[in-house]
């Protein structure tokens, strides 16, 4: 990624090396050639050439407990010769490459040409000056001012295409900008955990240096190379690297080697680091990629412009992102040739192609673009024949040699009334309208807690119909406090006195707590007076670790005796195993193992419990099922996570085998079943009233069991009792989605999903399945879309699937950040909310400027098209045009893009896939509109001298000076625009336009702006904007006739649409299957002509690149596939289904799935369950 190739990089080192070979015990060279080892070899190399990973560290001058000592003097001397953890980004475009980027737009080369020839014939005399012969087409012959004049036109044409250069590539330009800046605050949050001069400290990654101790844990993506010194069960994905999906385990004595850009998806641990920035792993395959991105960059970006399609800026926002950096979209049609672009067009792949709403527009552009091409060329053709006929046949002139020049010129002309039209046609304001809205719309999110990493997730969010939502965190507060507790035979429905409690059962479930729990995890004194205790590391532990204080005793005394060092085993937390597990040597030699997990599977587990004196009682399976109806159950109903704390003893000779893990986790003693709440955040059960009334349904996915998720969803409003909807479990949905084989059939979720509102105990696989089967259901009339939340490194495949992926941004692990789209900054459910209501407001933006833009293109090209067939010249002129085009577009763009969402937007259903742009009322606006002003303009035009009492402009000879009448057409037209820009704020027929305008201070200046520059041009903008100063008098006429736009806007908004059954929709994005296979290959042609005749020579170069990236995209896809649970604090998570077949539920859950699955409602669910009474 980087623009240093590595040779540069070594050089410069080496020069370093030799002042400071003396300093450490090893060169930048010796370490990056030891990474570069795996598994054994590299113990052997460790062992030989270092003596073991202390001699390392002795050499690297760091110690394996206290870390570096953390001066600056060392550290920035470490930077200079290992250099920083820091991988150059590829250089920002500059603002020449944009500018030269915008002039590739064919309708500003069409019109760059026009001027310039424009400009070369007003510079060249024709020598036929004075022939007479030549002269009565040109009705009066030239004018004195004719010289001076002639190259005014072409000059004013060329200034509005600088003009509309600067905007387009300025606006790209602060798009860049914003996103660097977007990317370097995602960089600068993100912390790794390193030890330094014995504190544990966090520090931003950047600042890692070679010679480090950094704690690694699970969920993090590992900064930089090293080696692992000292942890417990670590397993890492190293697929990003390797492309092997399977997980690989890490021990000291077998494969120390941990490599940057890969993923920790189990266990903790210490490692030393040894290569930072350019020269870990990760950053050699970046400096490889350096050069290939540059190049590739250029052609995505190239063959996109005529799509007026800003895909770009998600292109750079992926390049920029650390290890999706790797993932550059493939180049559309570098691999299999056209062939793929048509697959491509028809599949509804819409992640990685263009959004919905760029698909409708390019579609619609195209559409406008072809009717003013026709247009045009009409309007070039019978000029040029009315001409020649008008000449040569009616007058019987002779072609002259030394008339050509004149006849040239003439046709010069016609040509740019023809080009003219085009440029009118054209709307090119559309993906400046597009990205405005966009931007702003991103810009403003920001302050609604929505980092948004890739732009059209905005707008796609305004389509959503679904949100499959994580419930720990999201909808909850994420604060775990222990409310309720089983102790020796008791249920204490609060905190128990801890007098209450037999001494050894306290003793034994103090140290079970403080040692069976990450030492990260702990409790601090709040940060102000009278707040609560800050809770850091795993939320769950917290909730446990608060419980021992709440029993008024300590856990640190216990952990300082028995230090992380001392552990003798430890069995992480994992979606598998569902509990977490610490063995600890005894001082008399036996071994006794703590253990906490989950209580339904803890449980089973037990053969003893201890009673109310403390002693350790039998516990059968029947005692169980009592425990499960009185205990459990009830605490789940109230909305509780039950956790289970239990103990064993082993004997010191024969030591057990610790890797059965099967014999070991079992014979348990239970300790106690606490039950921990996670209460649901305050504004949550309103946000999902709102996204119910807006049409978006909203499905809870958690692992935790289906009683604790059947409460929080009642809480929250997702189920309301006595409807009709599913809660299942993660086996029952797998149960009822796979056919014999265990394949997964999409009509099977067809059955299920639409009444589906919980999924409980459910895994990973099972969220992203869910997403997947709702996303490609063709059971309703509008394909879904689908939002998904996520937190979890094995969240990733569903991120990635889903439509739009919300992470975390405080919860989230790197991974899931990665695969996301938006990051809530403050993890809360109320923060979509707001998303939907921005990304409604951008798809209404662009339609009220759509309404705005078609109407003045299609007045603007009837007249300019019937003025030139009539009466030879376009009323409108060129500059007049550009003017219009320009300051509309660019201008209107602005203002209507900027209007800021109101609640009303969530009153709506989503407008869907195939809703077309244009709705019927805003067809009928805009044709309604058209009526009035070529009505008034045309009677301008043919009667307006009359009425106002001044000269014709009709008929003019070639370069006359710019007459009054026209100046008022022009005027009138402006007028119109201006006042119709207030009409166009309302696209749902609604009367009152001025409603809000005063919240949108953009407008108001816009429109003043606007009118006032119309002013100085009318009275001051002479010859090169033909036009002559008016009096007052006409100037209240052509305001009048404006005003009448709105009066007029009250007459449309009284016809009913319905009755208008003629009126047809435009821009809809047709489906796959109604798309007839030519159009489509017509389509493909429109768009990528150009893209491909620019790349045909690069083509075979870049077949290698893309080969590379693809495999890299694939590898990255699946690498969170198989990507497993940890951490208790999601201690949810279905069992897998290795585990499904052997866990049977206990009967209460049997009695529950029976009930559910015949399709009843919940009151017959909760007929066959002791909850019934936790349902109102």
């Amino acid at each position: 990624m980087g623009d240093m190739t590595n040779s540069d990089f070594y050089s410069k080192n080496q020069r370093n090396e030799a002042n400071h070979a003396g300093e450490f015990g090893c060169t930048l060279q010796e370490l990056r050639s030891l990474m570069e080892l795996r598994g054994t070899e590299a113990v052997v190399k460790i062992k030989e050439t270092y003596g073991e990973t202390e001699g390392l560290c002795r050499r690297l001058k760091t110690s394996p407990t206290e870390g570096l000592a953390g001066t600056a003097a060392d550290l920035e001397k470490r930077k200079v010769i290992f250099g920083k953890n820091f991988i150059p980004p590829k250089k920002p475009k500059t603002f020449l490459q944009l500018v030269w980027e915008a002039l590739q737009d064919v309708t500003l080369i069409i019109l760059e040409i026009a001027a310039i020839i424009s400009l070369g014939l007003s510079f060249y005399q024709p020598p036929g000056e004075g022939n007479e012969g030549c002269g009565t087409a040109t009705g009066g012959a030239e004018d004195e001012g004719e010289a001076e004049a002639g190259w005014i036109e072409g000059a004013a044409i060329l200034l509005s295409v600088i003009c509309v250069v600067l905007v387009t590539a300025f606006n790209d330009w602060s798009k860049e900008k914003q996103f660097r800046g977007l990317q370097s605050r995602i960089e600068q949050e993100q912390k790794f955990t390193v030890v330094r001069g014995g504190q544990v400290i966090q520090i931003p990654v950047a600042e890692i240096v070679v010679g480090d101790i950094a704690q690694v844990k699970y969920g993090d993506l590992l900064p930089a190379d090293g080696i692992f010194i000292q942890g417990n069960d670590l397993k890492i994905d190293e697929s990003s690297l390797t492309g092997e999906s399977d997980q690989v385990r890490k021990s000291v004595d077998k494969d120390p080697m941990l490599l940057s850009g890969t993923h920790v998806m189990e266990g903790s641990g210490r490692m030393l680091v040894t290569a930072v920035g350019v020269n870990s792993q990760t950053g050699i395959i970046f400096t490889l990629l350096g050069a290939g991105g540059e190049e590739e960059e250029k052609k995505d970006k190239k063959g996109k412009m005529q799509d007026g399609n800003m895909e770009n800026s998600q292109n750079k926002a992926k390049q920029q992102d650390g290890a999706a950096a790797m993932e550059m979209q493939p180049l559309k049609s570098a691999e299999g040739g056209e062939g793929d672009d048509k697959d491509k067009k028809k599949s509804n792949m819409h992640k990685k192609e263009k959004s919905v709403l760029q698909g409708k527009l390019t579609k619609l552009a195209v559409q406008i673009g072809k009717a003013g091409l026709v247009m045009s060329a009409i309007t070039v053709i019978i000029l040029v024949l009315y001409f020649a006929i008008d000449t040569f046949v009616v007058n019987k002139k002779q072609w002259l040699p030394e008339c050509t020049p004149v006849y040239v010129q003439y046709f010069v002309k016609f040509f740019i009334i023809g080009v003219t039209v085009l440029v009118v046609a054209v709307p090119e304001g559309l993906p400046l309208a597009v990205t405005i809205s966009l931007a702003y719309s991103v810009k403003k999110m920001m302050k609604d807690n929505n980092l948004v990493r890739h732009l059209d997730a905005c707008e796609t969010m305004g389509n959503a119909t679904a949100i499959c939502s994580d419930k720990t965190g999201t909808l909850t507060t994420n604060r775990m406090t222990v409310v309720q507790a089983y102790v020796g035979d008791v249920h204490y429905k609060e905190i128990p006195d801890p007098d209450s409690v037999p001494a050894k059962t306290l003793d034994l479930l103090v140290n079970a707590i403080a040692i069976n729990s990450a030492y990260t995890t702990k409790i601090l004194p709040p940060e102000k007076e009278g707040g609560l205790p800050r809770q850091v590391g795993n939320k769950t532990e917290c909730g446990l670790l608060g419980f021992v204080l709440d029993l008024k005793q300590d856990y640190e005394p216990v952990r300082n005796l028995i230090p992380e060092e001392k552990l003798y085993k430890v069995y992480t937390f994992n979606s598998v195993r569902k509990s977490m597990s610490t063995v600890i040597k005894m001082p008399d030699g036996s071994f006794r193992m703590y253990s906490k997990g989950a209580s339904e599977i803890v449980l089973k587990k037990c053969s003893r419990i201890l009673n109310a004196a403390g002693e350790p009682r039998i516990f059968r399976p029947r005692d169980r099922d009592e425990m499960v109806k009185k205990v459990i159950e009830p605490m789940a109903c109230d909305g509780l996570r039950t956790i289970c704390v239990a103990f064993r003893d082993f004997n010191s000779s024969p030591e057990p085998d610790w890797d059965n893990e099967n014999d070991i986790l079992s014979d348990l003693t239970c300790i106690c079943v606490v039950g921990i709440e996670d209460p649901v955040r305050p504004e949550v059960p309103e946000a999902i009233r709102k996204c119910q009334r807006a049409g978006i349904t909203v499905r809870m996915v958690t692992g935790d069991n289906i009683n604790t998720a059947r409460a929080i969803a009642i809480k929250c409003g997702i189920i309301h009792p006595g409807e009709d909807f599913l809660c299942l479990e993660g086996k029952e949905f797998n149960r009822r989605i796979r056919n014999e084989k265990g394949e997964i059939e999409q009509e099977r979720i067809d059955k299920i999903w639409p009444k589906l509102r919980v999924l409980a105990r459910s895994s990973p696989t099972d969220k992203h399945t869910l997403v997947k089967g709702i996303i490609d259901s063709t059971q309703v009339e509008q394909r879904q879309v689908v939002a998904v939340t996520g937190d979890g490194t094995n969240d990733g495949p569903a991120l990635k699937k889903a439509d739009v992926g919300f992470a975390m941004g405080i919860a989230g692990t790197d991974v899931a950040k990665e695969a996301s789209d938006i990051i809530l900054t403050d993890d809360n459910f109320s923060s979509i909310v707001k998303a939907v209501m921005w990304g409604r407001n951008v798809y209404d933006s662009i339609s009220k400027f759509l309404q705005f833009q078609l109407t003045v293109n299609i007045v603007a090209v009837i007249v300019a098209f019937t003025g030139a067939c009539i009466t030879q010249d376009s009323p409108l002129k060129a500059v007049q045009m550009l003017w219009v085009n320009l300051i509309m577009d660019t201008f209107a763009s602005l203002a209507l893009a900027t209007e800021p969402p109101t609640e009303a937007l969530l009153l709506r259903k989503p407008y869907g896939r195939n809703k077309p742009l244009i709705s019927r009322t805003m067809m009928k606006n805009i044709l309604g509109h058209a009526v009035y002003q070529l009505t008034l303009i045309f009677t301008l035009l043919f009667v307006g001298e009359k009425m106002f009492k001044i000269d014709s402009g009709r008929n003019a000879p070639l370069h006359s000076p710019p007459s009054e009448h026209y100046t008022i057409i022009f005027n009138t037209f402006v007028m119109m625009q201006l006042f119709n820009e207030i009409n166009a704020r309302k696209i749902h027929g609604e009367r009152n336009v001025f409603d809000g305008i005063f919240r949108n201070p953009i407008f108001c200046t816009i429109v003043l702006g606007t009118f006032a520059i119309q002013i100085v041009i009318v009275q001051f903008g002479g010859k090169p904007f033909s036009c002559s100063p008016l009096q007052l008098d006409q100037w209240m006429w052509c305001v009048f006739i404006g005003l009448g736009e709105l009066v007029w806007g009250q007459v449309i908004a009284t016809i009913p649409t319905s009755r208008l059954k003629f009126l047809k929709e435009a821009g809809r994005l047709t489906e796959k299957e109604e798309v007839p296979e030519e159009e489509l290959n017509e389509d493909v042609e429109e768009i990528d002509h150009a893209e491909r005749e620019l790349r045909r020579g690069q083509i075979l170069w870049f077949r290698g690149l893309n080969r590379i990236q693809t495999q890299i995209e694939v590898v990255n896809t699946f690498k969170s596939g198989t990507s497993f649970q940890g951490a208790l604090r999601r201690q949810s998570s279905v069992t897998s289904q290795t585990q499904d077949v052997t866990n049977i539920s206990s009967p209460s859950h049997v009695s529950l799935s029976n009930a559910l699955s015949s399709p009843t409602s919940t009151s017959a669910a909760a007929a066959g369950h002791p909850c019934r009474q936790g349902i109102p």
